[in-house]
Order: C-alpha cells, then sequence, then structure tokens
C-alpha cells in the first residue's frame, strides 16, 4: 500500500469514528428535549448531566445553555429547601455563569450565602440583585446579624416601601426599633469567637468572665454536638427592665436565643454558677439552630440545651416526678410546640421533661446518634424519620424510643 493510500485510509477511519460518535450523541435539540422530559419527572441530576455532555459537545447551542442554566438553578432550590446551603450557593453561582446579569440568580446565591453565615460573599451578590424589596430583605438581615441595627432599619424602610404589604418586614423593624435605643447604649466586649454587647452599668469584670464562659462553652457543647461555628455569634447582657421590654418574653424566661444569644442579668458583680448554665443552655441553641435550620422539636431542642446547662449548675427536678406517678406527664404533641405561652409551672414540668428524654436517648444511644438525629433534620426530615435513621441498628423509631424512656422511669416502674 501506498503511503498516499494508507493516508487515505487512516483519514476515511478517522472521519468514520467521528461521524459514529455524532450518531451516537445526537444533536442540541435533542439533548434539549430529554433534559426538559427528566425534569418534568423531577430527575435533575440526569439532567444535568445530560446537559453537560450536551453542552460540552455543542457550547455555542443558547438552547442548551439556557436548559443547562434552568436545571442548576432547579438542583440549587431542591439544595437549598434540604439545608445544604454551600451546595446550593454553588449550583445558583454555576447557573449565573451560563446565565449572566440574571438578578435572580445572584438573589438566590445570595440567600443561600447568607443562610449559611457567608455575610461578605452573600452581601456582594444580593447588592448585584437590584434593588427590589427581596434583596433588601436580606442585606438588612445581614446587617442586623453582625450587629449594625441602623443600617438594618434603613434597608428593611426601603424595603417595606418597595412591598408595603409585607408583615415580615414590618415586624422586623418593629423588633428593630424596640432594641436600638437600648442597644445604643451598650459597651463592647469581644472574644476569639464572641461579640458581647452589655448595660454600661454592669461591671468590666462580669463581661470579661461571660466571654470566658461562652470560649468554654464553644469547645464543650462543639464537642457533644460535633459542631464548631465559625461564624462570630452575638451576646447581649440586658439589665433586667431592657430584657422584658427588648424580647417580649415570658416572666420566667432566664434568657433565648433568637439569632443572638440574650440574657437577663443585674444586681451581680461575679458570674454565678447559673448564670454560667444558662450560657451553656443559649449556646447549644446556637448549635443546633446551625445543625438543623430550626427544624426540630421544641422538646428535643431545649432537652439538648438542658444536658448542656444542667453539668454547670444542677437544680431540683420540679415536679417531674409527681406528674410522672400521677400521669400528668405533657404529650409529645405540647412538647414539640413553644413553650413560650405556658405558665411557669407547666414551663418547669416541660424543660424538665424535655431534658429527661432527651437524657435518657444521649445515655442509651450515644451523642453520635443524636448528632445523626440532627443531621437529619438539618436536610428536612421529620422527627419521626431522623430517629428511625439514626436509632436504625437499636430498630427502634420514634415511639419506640418514648416507650423505652416512660418504661426507664422510676416513678413509673414503682408499684402505686
Amino acid at each position: 500500500m501506498s503511503r498516499t493510500t494508507a493516508r487515505s485510509t487512516a483519514f476515511f477511519l478517522l472521519l468514520l469514528v467521528l461521524l459514529a460518535r455524532a450518531a451516537s450523541a445526537g444533536d442540541p435539540l435533542s439533548y434539549s428535549a430529554q433534559a426538559q422530559d427528566l425534569m418534568s419527572r423531577g430527575e435533575y441530576d440526569r439532567a444535568l448531566e445530560g446537559l453537560r455532555r450536551g453542552f460540552s459537545l455543542y457550547p455555542y447551542d443558547e438552547a442548551l445553555r439556557r436548559n443547562l442554566a434552568v436545571a442548576c438553578a432547579q438542583i440549587g432550590q431542591r439544595e437549598l429547601k434540604a439545608g445544604r446551603y454551600a451546595e446550593a450557593a454553588d449550583y445558583f453561582g454555576q447557573a449565573r455563569e451560563l446565565s449572566p446579569g440574571s438578578p435572580d440568580l445572584s438573589l438566590m446565591r445570595g440567600i443561600a450565602l447568607y443562610l449559611g453565615k457567608n455575610y461578605d460573599a452573600a452581601r456582594a451578590d444580593l447588592l448585584q440583585a437590584g434593588d427590589g424589596a427581596k434583596p433588601l430583605l436580606f442585606l438588612g438581615k445581614i446587617s442586623y446579624d453582625t450587629g449594625d441595627l441602623p443600617a438594618a432599619l434603613a434597608l428593611w424602610r426601603r424595603a417595606l416601601e418597595q412591598d408595603p404589604d409585607e408583615k415580615g418586614t414590618r415586624g422586623l423593624i418593629e423588633k428593630a426599633e424596640r432594641e436600638l435605643p437600648v442597644e445604643s447604649k451598650m459597651d463592647k466586649g469581644f472574644s476569639s469567637m464572641f461579640d458581647l454587647s452589655f448595660d454600661a452599668e454592669l461591671p468590666q469584670g462580669l463581661a470579661a468572665e461571660v466571654l470566658d464562659a461562652l470560649e468554654s462553652a464553644y469547645n464543650s457543647v462543639g464537642a457533644d454536638l460535633g459542631r464548631f461555628p465559625t461564624t462570630r455569634i452575638p451576646v447581649l447582657l440586658y439589665a433586667k427592665r431592657d430584657y422584658s421590654s427588648v424580647t417580649a418574653g415570658p416572666d420566667w424566661s432566664g434568657g433565648l436565643y433568637d439569632g443572638k444569644i440574650r440574657l437577663p442579668v443585674g444586681g451581680v458583680t461575679r458570674i454565678t454558677p447559673q448564670m454560667r448554665a444558662i450560657l451553656f443552655h443559649e449556646f447549644t441553641h446556637v448549635l443546633i439552630a446551625e445543625l438543623t435550620g430550626g427544624n426540630i422539636p421544641t422538646w428535643l431542642n431545649e432537652g439538648l440545651a438542658e444536658i448542656q446547662g444542667r453539668k454547670e449548675f444542677s437544680h431540683p427536678p420540679a415536679d417531674f416526678a409527681r406528674a410522672a406517678k400521677e400521669g400528668r406527664l405533657l404529650s409529645l404533641a405540647t412538647l414539640s410546640g413553644s413553650f413560650g405561652s405556658m405558665s411557669g409551672a407547666e414551663a418547669a414540668l416541660a424543660y424538665q421533661q424535655s431534658y429527661s428524654l432527651a437524657e435518657f436517648m444521649v445515655t442509651r444511644y450515644g451523642w453520635y446518634a443524636v448528632q445523626g438525629i440532627l443531621k437529619s433534620l438539618g436536610e428536612r426530615a421529620t422527627i419521626e424519620t431522623a430517629v428511625a435513621k439514626a436509632l436504625s441498628s437499636w430498630s427502634l423509631d420514634l415511639p419506640g424510643v418514648i416507650r423505652e424512656w416512660r418504661e426507664s422511669l422510676p416513678e413509673l416502674a414503682a408499684p402505686r
């Protein structure tokens, strides 16, 4: 065979291979059609895989580009709903690269970054999302969470002008307006992870002791729950009169966490064991909020916080033993809702019962199993699904846990 003939044969074979690949790959229209069919059935991952394959072959096809952007955005929405904020932000970013200049994609990426507490990056994206009510709302939340109440109020008022019917924004404004007169007069303190604001009348030494206790909580509670926040945590110490006016909480409240740790103090010059216990309790809520995104029944949230607080200061079990013996324990449905509207006596029983159940779970199944429950809750599972998944090796579901807990109570096990 001549050299020329050999070259012609090789070229012909290469051409056949390329044609075969093109034929098997399909055309841009078929890739888009297949992807749209898959997305209509909710199979976004398969649609994304096919679109990426098609786009690599036809990088200038605008329909493929648009459909690929849509698939990335849809998966971003799914990740956002599941509480996987970093992953959601990544998919929204990919969608925006394919569809540059889209304010909606900048908004969604900004929201995902905000929920993941990546405030600087979130602010940059939200500023690209235009001057609508939604970007202004979340820019205000960033200012609020980082301690700039005047900026938050200014942004929320602009958002309300854009959307006067938005009750949520109005509520945020009213809350910040209650807080600003008090917090604008506060002194400041800092540690490695905490930003402390405190009533100017409180002794400076107390602030230092509070920060030291919080750093201890960061290490101790973080080890149990397997979570160590990387974003600074705001903490506010109020005179008791100001705490009531700012939080509008129940009379029996000794502290709360609403995105910021808030404690009423007054008349003390040194941190007490009770105050230390409250700090550990409220810091536990910080971690649980990060782990679950708020998708947690109150009994488990408060029960785990009570475990951590009672390591620092244990108090009598209120009316729990008598209530158990007399059949007056609260239902799980009651314990799953807010304790805020309860009377002092009912709240004391609710906290004690929540502590008893959570402490039983930790003792019987271990912190690793509890971490598994919190992880599933963070992925938006129900408490029933989360418990069944975490305790599958015990072949237990939530009713089984409740049954074992009740059987463990000496008040119920003892003959009447």
